[in-house]
């Protein structure tokens, strides 16, 4: 009886985890049309759920489906495979990229996308982002990288931004021609290095119309880093 009972609660969180999920998912999706991060049904928002005693799954966006027509119930339910749990929708064609930064990634709680002009236009010049403003050093801690050319379709791109942000402070990664991902411990941090990256993106293109920005030496990104991540906020 006592096993019963524990699969049966085990089974209510899990349930009650996707649910809080799908919801928050959804929501997170009108930030990215707040911030101007994305046009059309482009761009996309994940969320892991981590449940003790079973594997964990991810909360994606549905392909092709309008913004104003997200809702939590369409928000799809896949395994760390990219396989279709819950959900009548298909998954985003981002899923199995999403899902590889997961697998390969386990402190990631969030996974998003977005083709943001300005961040997305350094990812069309193959440009990594220096670190020449103090919002720069605090989030990102140093450039925002430059991950390689992948199509879509399969894990590659996955690949290409774990190979690129293992051991990077940058919780973004700007693919080559292609446009934005960023990762965080939750959703939410994901969305907010997602609008801060195409933020800086604007700055330091318009700085360098100016001249050549300058840039922050490598001690005083460090300070400036650890300050932030680590005192910054409420606490």
């Amino acid at each position: 009886m006592t096993a019963s009972v524990d699969v049966d609660l085990v089974e209510h969180a899990r349930a009650a985890a996707v649910t809080a999920m799908r919801e928050m998912v959804a929501d997170l999706h009108a930030e990215l049309i707040a911030y101007r991060l994305v046009a059309w049904t482009a761009g996309n928002v994940s969320g892991r759920v981590r449940v003790t005693g079973g594997p964990d799954l991810m909360v994606i966006k549905p392909s092709g489906v309008s913004y104003a027509d997200l809702t939590p119930e369409s928000m799809i339910v896949c395994n760390l495979d990219g396989q279709v749990v819950a959900g009548d929708l298909s998954p985003s064609s981002d899923t199995a990229a999403h899902a590889y930064v997961y697998r390969a990634m386990p402190q990631v709680g969030g996974v998003v996308h977005t083709h943001s002009t300005y961040a997305s236009a350094w990812a069309a010049r193959g440009e990594a982002i220096p670190c020449v403003l103090t919002a720069m050093a605090d989030e990102f801690g140093g450039e925002i990288p430059i991950g390689p050319f992948a199509l879509i379709g399969d894990d590659t791109i996955g690949q290409g931004i774990v190979s690129t942000l293992s051991g990077h402070r940058s919780p973004a990664v700007l693919m080559k021609n292609h446009g934005v991902f960023t990762i965080g411990r939750t959703p939410q941090d994901a969305v907010k290095a997602a609008v801060m990256c195409e933020g800086v993106a604007r700055t330091v293109h318009v700085s360098r119309q100016l001249g050549a920005p300058l840039a922050i030496s490598r001690e005083n990104v460090d300070r400036l880093y650890v300050r932030y991540q680590n005192r910054y906020g409420q606490r």
